[in-house]
């Protein structure tokens, strides 16, 4: 015999009737779970283009003084910071650059498979991820500061790994993004018609284009339209007013420190690169100009009460270069010799130990761990330990 209830009309229109009016009423606001971020903000210093150590942390030869004899007394320098030697690992610049963001070797490939193309996608989170995820902190307070012939590392600001992602992405700060900034003004200002406009429209695209996974059609947000609205009113629109290069970086860093506030920025210096024209000087002077930014950078948060004595420094080279005495330029990296996979890290700020220097072997995989450590979170992907002869 059935003994389910059985429900008559009205019974059943005042209960549906019911639970529609539950299920109408207003959602409780999810509360938000992250962390207020209160621990030093940190600037990753990428001593990029590729160095070797006798250019820059042997006495007799260096061409960055500031760093080896002045900002060293200030932390704790690591003499012997290696890329680990594994079968198909390149030693190039995106590739360091990875592997400092996430602390994880891979092999990677562009993104299209494109010859000497450098658009790689990271399958474990970078450092802004793991901040951003946990701490309350926007996107423009965590930079890519990337130079002007780098678009590739434009793809850099966040990975594919599925925890993690584009919700928790960082900002960049670059020349590329400057002129796609201006486009988008300067077409939606009526600036040019008919052909003329469908030429400079198909032109955004193609800037657009070149970091697909991240296009914002409404720019970058508020805050970073802001800053390049001061750029634009400071520097004007030609190109040929503002510095260029690495001394770029340097401008774009300082002025982000002043009107963005930045907890966790990296800077992606590159100018050492140049000795492929095949002139020596190009890199020596390149390293040279990466030393007089870091004065600079360095003087700029001394003087700003956010920064002063609340900032970590971590400096370190995307890669070695090759020891050839046999080719016309001996410091190339693209063969993989042993000086390419040798760099060197320095690390600086409240709670780091002064006037160190560690020859112990040590991994570049080993920065993500540390800046998370001295962030407060844990860079749970890295492969790297701790620095822990950094902290005091």
């Amino acid at each position: 015999m059935d003994m389910t209830p059985q429900l008559n009309r009205r019974d059943f229109l005042r209960y549906t009737a019911g639970g529609a009016a539950v299920l109408s009423l207003p959602l409780p606001a999810m509360a938000n779970t992250k962390e207020d971020y209160r621990g030093p903000n940190v600037i990753i210093v990428r001593f990029g283009g590729g160095v070797r150590r006798s250019e820059t942390i042997e006495a007799d030869n260096t061409y960055c003084p500031y760093l080896l004899h002045e900002l060293s007394k200030r932390g704790t320098l690591f003499t012997n910071m290696n890329i680990a030697q594994l079968e198909g690992l390149n030693t190039s610049h995106g590739e360091g650059t990875l592997n400092i963001l996430t602390g994880k070797y891979d092999l990677y490939k562009d993104v299209n498979e494109q010859f000497l193309k450098a658009r790689f996608e990271a399958q474990v989170p970078t450092i802004f991820e793991y901040l951003r995820k946990q701490f309350e902190v926007p996107a423009h307070q965590t930079l890519i500061i990337n130079g002007e012939d780098r678009t590739d590392e434009e793809f850099y600001s966040f990975s594919n790994h599925h925890l993690f992602g584009v919700d928790y992405r960082s900002n960049v700060l670059s020349l590329y993004r400057f002129k796609t900034f201006l486009l988008r003004q300067q077409i939606a200002a009526g600036k040019w018609q008919g052909q003329e406009r469908k030429k400079w429209q198909k032109e955004l695209a193609k800037l657009e284009s070149l970091d697909y996974r991240n296009t914002n059609r409404n720019g970058q947000g508020p805050a970073i339209r802001a800053f390049w609205e001061n750029w634009r009113k400071h520097y004007g629109e030609s190109g040929f007013v503002n510095p260029r290069g690495d001394r770029l970086l340097t401008e774009l860093s300082i002025r982000a420190i002043k009107q963005l506030h930045p907890k966790l920025m990296m800077i992606n210096y590159n100018d050492p690169d140049y000795v492929h024209w095949g002139n020596m000087s190009h890199y020596t002077r390149g390293i040279a100009i990466i030393d007089e930014g870091l004065q600079r950078l360095v003087a700029t948060v001394d003087a700003d009460e956010r920064y002063r004595d609340n900032t970590v420094f971590v400096i370190v080279p995307d890669c070695g270069r090759d020891s050839n005495r046999f080719m016309t330029v001996p410091c190339q990296h693209h063969f993989g010799g042993k000086s390419s996979h040798e760099i060197w890290a320095l690390v600086i700020g409240p709670g780091i130990a002064r006037s160190v220097v560690v020859e112990k072997e040590k991994d570049q995989s080993s920065i993500a761990a540390t800046v998370g450590q001295a962030m407060g979170f844990k860079a749970r992907h890295a492969e790297g330990e701790v620095l822990g002869e950094a902290f005091a």
